[in-house]
């Protein structure tokens, strides 16, 4: 869904449902878009019938599409917290995440319940209160680190007489004079004081407002703490009673901003650590991670990894040796592999990559890219793609995606010769299922929005749903194999459909967080984007983002996966009562109009199901006017037909059905489309008269010239639509109400390029009513159609 399009010679692409709300805090995740018809309204004059003298006339007369799919926000809750690249993650930009709070007791590891814990550690308030000397006195006395856990959940007043500057500088000289007799253990309560600082630090960056500002006081004061712990000869003990303290000290690092500061202990770390090492050294080698990878985001301020690589070269050896060293141990999450990946940031550093480049084409082709080992050479390879795009043959992996591709989706599978599917594991009851529920949908679709067959010139002609096993293995493998960006939930690519042989495909992974049920993530909703492509969107995707198109794109996408499948949208229900948007303004929906990602998601694909559902219960023949544009590529007609005729005519309405419809009734059954069979001929001797509902064909005038018409209604017509079609040159349409219809005397008109227009009239008076096609230049052949209900 999400069609933030990514551009790629020659290809159509849309990820799948976007949204940024769903970046990756998960795994694997490489980062990777109406006033009335112009004319007032005609004073009224006596009716006129179908005598009455006719007006004098008129006076004067590719590139690729790429929809990425929004990630589930289950698959990220449920994910490790390994990828292939998180510069977008919000869990890693900003602080460590809080520990949890303390239901273990030290020493013989005995479980003991949240109540019991907090009744040992006592009542915080003190701390939250207290001030210089005595607050170092209180923090110092909890009987154990973890006691300060509920410091990292302060807000408001609390927050800020806890964490404001002062009390952070007098915690941080505390440390900086406990460091110089650090005896290697927690024995002077040293933990306490790393633990508040941590947390003062966390709670300020999520309440700014309560704690207030921290400045030049606080960072000279935690860069002498820090100096002075790293100072002592035992900060650098190999044990358990070290590691406990080392660990947080290190993610201290972090929160301090100073990566760079402290290259030099992060190099000790990385050259001394051989698998041997406690559990508590083992989790201060992987808060190494947040250091490393956060410290690339400071770019060359002097704070971050890039101004301490570039001083100091060598530390890219005793990184690569770190993995070397230590290659018996990988083993996906392990903690080698979640440090070692990062080295591929600094190819982000130009003055490194000669050095670099040798340094990673060993490591990637060192080790197996399938299997346990994968995690590490395939983010590595991500990386080269990444900053070293062009230069694919200086790591020996240009032909990456080759050689995984038979290995990683063996399975392939044709369901019909235009609809294949290739797969990593997928059984054959699987494989009939996902058949059946496509060629239904095809089905389904084209009972809603009409079949006017494939647009003229599109060989998309068949489709390759690719399924990787879970998001793990689709962001792995996908980037390599199809040259995508993988920081969705999948991506349809539709390619150029006026190209022979072009493949159009959309990747996928199941979604394994329903497991044992099988669902393959976001498979009908991409479905409906080829389905779309292929019979209403002229051309790549690209010619189709000219006009803002995606209130259409993704809401009839989100409508037909819904209403297959027969769900429920509680979020666009949801969404409805809050009555946030105008119609008028979601036909200006673009992709990354907020820089909230979930406001992004609510307004393409929640509000994006609204606004369609609406148009195509009340207004089914203006969808129809809009469609015909979009399949005749007039992007510019369409947009003016539903920015100027339509307007914000239909936002009362909108408003309305929201407050109703969708309140009362789920927004109402999605309707089918009305038969595509042409009106019959009309049979009235007045070649300008129609009946209600038929079509009058080979309908011509001279440029500057009009062709006349009108139709009788009856009481109680509550809508009435007219629509001209075929032919050559081009004649716009116009509506009069009761007055002939000219350029100049008109209530409503659809004046776009060629000979395709529609109009629809809401609620038309009842008696005779005025419409004509104006020369904008020399017609014929044009047909004409009513059709009232």
């Amino acid at each position: 869904m999400h069609p933030f399009r990514i551009s790629r010679a020659d290809a159509r692409r849309l990820p799948a449902l976007g949204a940024a709300v769903f970046l990756a805090l998960g795994l694997l995740t490489p980062q990777s878009q109406a006033a009335s018809a112009g004319a007032t309204t005609p004073a009224r004059t006596t009716t006129l019938g179908p005598g009455a003298p006719a007006p004098r006339a008129i006076s004067s007369a590719p590139a690729p599409r790429a929809i990425p799919v929004p990630k589930s926000p289950d698959a990220i809750s449920d994910s490790p917290r390994f990828r292939i690249s998180s510069q977008d993650s919000t869990e890693e930009s900003g602080q460590a995440p809080a520990p949890n709070a303390p239901t273990v007791t030290p020493g013989k590891g005995a479980k003991q319940s949240s109540a019991a814990a907090a009744d040992e550690c006592g009542d915080l308030s003190g701390v939250i209160n207290s001030t210089g000397g005595l607050l170092v006195q209180r923090l110092t006395s909890l009987p154990r680190i973890n006691c300060t856990y509920p410091l990292f959940s302060l807000t408001g007043d609390n927050a800020r007489k806890a964490f404001h500057e002062a009390q952070m500088v007098t915690v941080a000289n505390a440390l900086r004079d406990a460091s110089a007799t650090y005896a290697g253990d927690n024995t002077s309560a040293i933990g306490q004081l790393v633990l508040f600082l941590r947390a003062g630090y966390y709670v300020q960056e999520n309440n700014a407002d309560a704690v207030g500002d921290y400045g030049t006081a606080l960072d000279s004061a935690a860069r002498a703490a820090l100096d002075a712990y790293f100072a002592s000869p035992r900060s650098k003990d190999v044990t358990d009673a070290n590691g406990e303290i080392l660990n947080e000290v290190v993610t201290l690092i972090d929160s301090t901003h100073t990566a760079g500061r402290y290259a030099g202990v992060v190099t000790w770390m990385l050259g001394s650590y051989d698998g041997t090492w406690p559990a508590q050294m083992n989790l201060a080698m992987q808060h190494v991670e947040w250091v490393v990878e956060n410290g690339f985001k400071a770019k060359d301020d002097g704070r971050g990894w890039r101004a301490a690589l570039k001083a100091d070269p060598k530390i890219l050896d005793t990184w690569a040796g770190f993995i070397t060293r230590n290659g018996a141990q990988l083993n996906r999450l392990d903690v080698v592999s979640n440090v070692g990946r990062h080295l591929g940031h600094a190819l982000d550093v130009p003055e490194l990559k000669n050095r670099l480049r040798p340094l990673l084409r060993d490591l990637i082709n060192r080790y197996p890219n399938v299997g346990p080992t994968a995690p590490i050479t395939m983010n590595l390879g991500w990386y080269t793609r990444q900053y070293d795009r062009n230069n694919c043959a200086a790591y020996g992996i240009c032909d990456l995606g080759t050689r995984v591709l038979p290995a990683i989706l063996p399975i392939q599978h044709t369901c019909t010769p235009a609809l294949k599917i290739r797969a990593q594991d997928m059984s054959p009851g699987q494989l009939a299922s996902t058949c059946t529920s496509l060629v239904n949908q095809d089905a389904y679709f084209h009972r809603i929005i009409g079949d006017k067959g494939a647009i003229p010139g599109d060989v998309n002609t068949d489709l390759e749903v690719v399924v990787f096993d879970d998001y793990t293995q689709y962001a792995l493998y996908a980037w390599a194999i199809y040259d995508i960006d993988v920081d969705n939930g999948g991506m349809y690519e539709e390619g150029d459909p006026a190209t022979a042989g072009n493949q159009a495909r959309f990747i996928a992974h199941e979604a394994h967080w329903l497991r044992p049920d099988f669902q393959i993530w976001n498979l009908n909703h991409e479905y409906t984007h080829y389905l779309d492509g292929r019979h209403n969107m002229y051309g790549d995707f690209e010619a189709g983002m000219t006009t803002p198109t995606i209130w259409w794109v993704e809401g009839i996408a989100e409508n037909i996966s819904f209403g297959y499948r027969g769900e429920r949208n509680a979020d666009a229900i949801a969404e409805a009562r809050r009555n946030t948007y105008k119609l008028s303004e979601l036909f200006d929906t673009v992709y990354g109009q907020d820089e909230d990602a979930e406001v992004n998601a609510n307004r393409v694909y929640r509000w994006g199901f609204l606004a369609v559902r609406y148009m195509l219960q009340a207004h089914p023949g203006d969808v129809e006017t809009v469609l015909s544009k979009y399949r005749a590529g007039d992007w510019t007609g369409a947009r003016s037909f539903l920015k100027d005729t339509i307007g914000t005519r239909y936002d009362v309405g909108f408003a309305a059905w929201l407050a109703t419809t969708c309140a009362t009734e789920d927004c109402g059954p999605l309707p089918e489309a009305a038969s595509t069979a042409p009106a019959p001929l009309c049979t009235l001797s007045d070649p300008r008269q129609f009946d209600q509902n038929c079509r009058r064909e080979q309908l011509a005038a001279a440029a500057g010239n009009y062709s006349y018409h009108f139709v009788y209604l009856p009481a109680g017509v509550r809508q009435l639509t007219i629509t001209s079609s075929g032919g050559t040159g081009d004649a716009d349409l116009y509506y009069g109400g009761s007055s002939w219809a000219t350029t100049g005397n008109h209530q409503a008109k659809s004046a776009g390029a060629g000979n395709g227009e529609t109009l629809t009239i809401d609620n038309p008076p009842s008696g005779w009513v005025y419409f004509s096609l104006a020369a904008a230049k020399d017609f014929s052949g044009v047909t004409l159609s009513t059709q009232s209900r």
